[in-house]
């Protein structure tokens, strides 16, 4: 994933430097135990007994005086303002601020126009008023745009995935004190959400050009395919080439070959296999309204801001992203290895949350959770009184487990993250699931098509172990662990939209319905 230099960090390393130290000016000869008269401290003390009539004249700002009072508590003068005026800085944030639709919020600022006026007309005397508004404005900024939602309200659309709270007051401090971290190239959040801020622009500039028409076949039409002649055609390539699967829209009707493939990047964006048919499924997908994409694209650079930027900079993560029913393994940000995925339905959805994985199980026992006895297995029996034998089932320690075998659920090999919610990642006999589109079939746990290349190539990195070890153990009768030398961290994340480094945006089905809900507490949160 491409690094995105932290424009925050350099430009706050770069300006309180100017706080933390004096020049001498050139050709001055002091010795140690000269005082130094010619450079007068451009900084001013600041009145803090002023603050409580300040955050009681502006309540909306109450929240962060906690943060505000912590930061003039470490410098004890002026931060945004000094002898000669507002320094550069100051406009940045300013700046910042009044541009927030760019990072996909729609935010009513707080006392914009007072705070517009302070640029618009900036006094050479300093102002107490002014330099709160200024702090108060600076961390209504990294609330918003580096942190996002509590973790209260993050939990209400069913995210679990931790996130360390960052304290941007002791990161201001820290490049006071240590000045070269601006030499860093690092992001202050997810690499993704850079990328589909560059696909927010994008839609919202297509939006601008007049977007594309509505899709519709023509009465009685099933499908369309190569040489086919339709309306739809036209409307189909307008889009594709707006949206940068198509180089050139040449305006004909004919669905013909440069078209083909258009529309099969399309599908290879979204993980599905291309069978060379227009039908009703991709027309409805293609009918979504612009304005609805670019929502649900700052819907998930919301959710971006949840995730620790940490997580491209580990040596490995394998992240499962739910609604588009893949799993990737990364290694140094960059994905080695990807296979589809079968996830929870909607009744049994699968957990959002992290987790480290420490162990394989080969050629595992299924213990049935006890819902799955109580709806499913108890009334096969009370049916059939050889069901048991017929799965492969027995009957241990009060309760009912699947033993070894090709038949089992859980397949030859699962991959433990030991977890409150009893979510795994584990090999399934149901290959025939993974030709389907929509995979949201199971009781939780997320099913691998290539659990045996991920085995190989895990057991492979850890211990040495060859293709021949790992076959033997799926196949045996007996279960056995192995257990990594190394754990890796297990993310299963719930990403509708998801972008390229070159802002290129691929759409998912909303399959638990939580884009509206996390829409609703986004907007009315803020």
């Amino acid at each position: 994933m491409k690094k995105v230099n932290s424009i925050l960090a350099v430009i706050l390393g770069v300006t309180f430097l100017t706080f933390s130290c004096n020049k001498k000016k050139d050709g001055d000869d002091v010795s140690d135990n000269t005082e130094v008269h010619d450079h007068e401290d451009p900084t001013i003390p600041l009145d803090t007994t002023k603050f409580a009539a300040f955050f009681q004249k502006h309540p909306d700002f109450k929240q962060f005086e906690k943060e505000v009072r912590q930061l003039y508590s470490k410098h004890h003068h002026y931060v945004w303002q000094d002898k000669g005026g507002l320094i550069e800085f100051a406009d940045v944030i300013h700046n910042r601020v009044n541009q927030l639709d760019n990072e996909g919020l729609e935010l009513k600022i707080p006392y914009k126009e007072e705070l517009n006026a302070i640029f618009d007309n900036p006094q050479s005397k300093p102002d107490t008023d002014s330099e709160l508004l200024i702090s108060s404005m600076y961390f209504y900024y990294a609330k918003n745009v580096l942190e996002g939602l509590d973790t209260d309200k993050r939990q209400e659309v069913g995210w679990y995935l931790p996130r360390q709270k960052v304290d941007y007051v002791a990161y201001l401090d820290s490049l006071m004190l240590d000045p070269k971290l601006i030499k860093q190239d690092e992001s202050e959040l997810l690499s993704q959400y850079y990328s589909l801020r560059k696909g927010l622009k994008k839609y919202r500039e297509i939006e601008k050009k007049g977007s594309w028409g509505t899709i519709a076949l023509d009465e009685g039409v099933k499908s369309l395919k190569q040489g086919d002649s339709a309306a739809a055609v036209v409307q189909i390539r307008k889009r594709l080439t707006l949206e940068g699967y198509m180089k050139n829209d040449n305006g004909k009707a004919v669905y013909d070959s440069e078209l083909y493939e258009g529309l099969k990047a399309y599908e290879d964006k979204h993980n599905r296999v291309f069978d060379g048919k227009i039908g009703p499924a991709i027309v409805r997908e293609m009918n979504v309204p612009l304005n609805q994409l670019i929502k649900t694209i700052s819907i998930n650079m919301e959710r971006c801001r949840w995730i620790s930027p940490d997580m491209d900079k580990a040596p490995e993560v394998i992240a499962v992203n739910i609604p588009s029913y893949r799993l990737v393994y990364f290694k140094k940000g960059k994905p080695v290895f990807t296979s589809k995925v079968v996830v929870g339905k909607e009744l049994n959805k699968t957990v959002v949350f992290s987790g480290m994985m420490s162990y394989l199980n080969f050629a595992p026992y299924w213990n049935v959770p006890t819902s799955i006895l109580n709806k499913e297995i108890k009334p096969g029996i009370a049916k059939d009184p050889n069901y048991l034998a017929k799965h492969n089932m027995e009957w241990y320690q009060g309760r009912v487990r699947q033993k070894p075998g090709g038949q089992n659920s859980l397949g030859k090999v699962k991959f433990m993250f030991p977890n409150s919610n009893n979510i795994y990642l584990h090999d399934t006999p149901a290959k025939s699931l993974f030709n389907q589109d929509d995979r949201a079939f199971s009781h939780g746990c997320v099913r691998v098509e290539k659990a045996r290349e991920l085995a190989v190539m895990i057991t492979k990195e850890d211990g040495n172990w060859t293709e021949a070890q790992v076959d033997a153990k799926m196949n045996a009768s007996k279960e056995s662990t192995y257990v990594l030398k190394k754990k890796i961290p297990v993310y299963i994340a719930y990403f509708t939209a998801w972008a390229d480094e070159n802002g290129n945006v691929a759409f998912f089905e909303d399959i638990y319905k939580r884009d509206e809900r996390l829409a609703g507490l986004l907007y009315a949160a803020k």
